[in-house]
């Protein structure tokens, strides 16, 4: 989606993903947008970030080639490491991670997040991929950010089912069931960026992209969406940050979507 501002959604989507990496942390790896985030990062603001990649990549330098899977031959050239996936997810368990990024089909008021089943899980109307390894991305690392469409149907009152745990219903949770770390730090939608309060851990509106608005942001949510009394105007990416968006993505196959 191609903005009224000169830059899509997803550009503006990689440009503040980008910006909750912090110079010097591992961070997780997803696919799409983050891939382009965590290059972003690097060239930027955290260029002694780390990348993990779920087949077992470690990577230093991001590619300079765009990926189209983790797999990719670009990927493996010039690799730090590269391992199998019981190490990665070693590394998470041993509280090694400091961000993660995973998405999903649904994601509720608590950054509980679904990818296995719409409808009954008993009797779904629709079967999704699972986890693959979000539900310990979600679990293990120190936070993680949640990257996805703003839509009724997918920001719902309920996940149908968890997959990969937020802050299950609210206040202490992750402590209760025994998870030893970690929580959504932000959700990253194409109209806003969502934020969790420190003590109740309910969602609430920090910021609106530009080409949005409070209005438009809680017409689009399935709960009745908090908003801070700070809430402000997301950052648009800048000029620097696009050519390297750009760069990495020149025909937009990630973010003109």
């Amino acid at each position: 989606m191609v903005t009224s501002v000169g830059y899509t959604a997803q550009e503006l989507m990689v440009a503040a993903a980008a910006r909750e990496i912090h110079d010097g942390e591992v961070v997780f790896v997803g696919m799409r947008l983050p891939l382009i985030a965590f290059a972003l990062a690097k060239r930027t603001h955290a260029p002694n970030a780390v990348g993990l990649f779920e087949n077992g990549i470690v990577r230093d330098e991001p590619s300079r080639e765009l990926l189209y899977t983790m797999g990719d031959p670009p990927n493996v050239v010039g690799a730090e490491w590269c391992t199998s996936l019981s190490n990665i997810m070693c590394l998470l368990a041993q509280g090694a991670v400091a961000l993660g990024f995973i998405g999903g089909a649904q994601v509720d008021r608590f950054g509980n997040l679904n990818t296995s089943y719409i409808g009954d899980p008993c009797a779904p109307t629709t079967k999704l991929p699972g986890s693959g390894g979000a539900t310990d991305i979600a679990s293990l690392s120190h936070r993680h950010i949640i990257i996805m469409e703003h839509e009724r149907r997918r920001l719902v009152e309920r996940v149908d089912y968890i997959t990969s745990p937020g802050f299950g219903d609210g206040g202490d949770w992750r402590a209760r069931v025994g998870l030893p770390r970690g929580g959504p730090a932000a959700l990253i939608t194409t109209l806003s960026v969502i934020r969790f309060d420190p003590q109740t851990k309910e969602a609430y509106l920090d910021s609106c992209h530009p080409h949005s608005s409070v209005e438009e942001a809680r017409a689009h949510t399935g709960w009745d969406l908090k908003v801070a009394p700070t809430v402000h105007m997301t950052a648009p990416p800048t000029e620097a940050e696009l050519q390297v968006i750009r760069a990495i993505d020149p025909q937009g196959f990630w973010t003109h979507v």
